[in-house]
């Protein structure tokens, strides 16, 4: 019964885990808004949904011969087996800085609200599941 629950729910809670993480590194971009050289950073959210469930199509990987060879990703950091990239700037600033803000309360409110659709979502599925139990 257990699995049965789990393999419901994995879906939201997979989407909700990377909406979370997005939303920091949304936040982190607002937050440096005034940083001088900060790159803005985000995920491309499809591609880490695929890599966390498991839905990647063999994707081609880097091999190396000594361990110092580089790993292919600049910033190093990851989610969920997707690697976190920087933002186009779309308007260039004379200090270096990527973030734009109109780009990142865009960003901010349609994950927020993804997020809370996928909170209503499991909302949802859980009434049913207690429906299907006591009815």
């Amino acid at each position: 019964m257990s699995n049965s629950l789990d393999s419901l729910l994995k879906f939201q809670q997979t989407a909700m885990n990377l909406r979370e993480t997005r939303q920091e590194l949304i936040a982190s971009n607002i937050a440096n808004a005034d940083t001088p050289h900060y790159q803005a950073r985000d995920i491309d959210f499809s591609k880490a949904l695929q890599n966390a469930l498991g839905n990647q199509a063999g994707g081609l990987t880097l091999s190396t011969s000594a361990a110092a060879h580089l790993s292919g990703n600049a910033s190093g950091e990851q989610v969920q087996g997707t690697p976190v990239l920087y933002r186009s700037a779309l308007q260039p600033s004379a200090d270096g800085n990527t973030v734009n803000m109109d780009v990142e309360r865009a960003q901010f409110s349609e994950n927020t609200i993804r997020y809370e659709a996928s909170l209503k979502f499991v909302g949802q599925q859980i009434k049913d599941v207690l429906a299907a139990l006591t009815g």
